[in-house]
């Protein structure tokens, strides 16, 4: 069953982007992964201020999202995202 990694996140510059989107992108794709959206959200409702940016990344399994998320080779690209930016991070399943 497929499962969806969600993020969002705030941040105040980009430049990081260009260190962490290439191999992140690389390591997404070694799982099985797809990035399916990836942009500035457009707020509909709910009261809290909207993230900067919205991430969906569609994985084959949450196991397979996980393994992602947890490989060695991804920490350091994780240490780099979380020391320029805030905010939250999940996987749920698909139906």
């Amino acid at each position: 069953m497929a499962a969806y990694c969600i993020f969002e996140v705030t941040f105040s510059e980009r430049g990081w982007r260009r260190e962490y989107v290439p191999p992140t992108l690389e390591l997404i794709a070694k799982h099985g992964g797809k990035p399916l959206a990836g942009a500035e959200p457009e707020k509909l409702e709910g009261g809290r201020a909207a993230p900067t940016m919205v991430i969906l990344i569609e994985f084959p399994t949450v196991e397979a999202a996980k393994a992602w998320y947890n490989d060695p080779d991804y920490k350091p690209l994780a240490a780099l995202r979380l020391s320029h930016a805030d905010g939250e991070g999940l996987v749920v399943k698909g139906f």
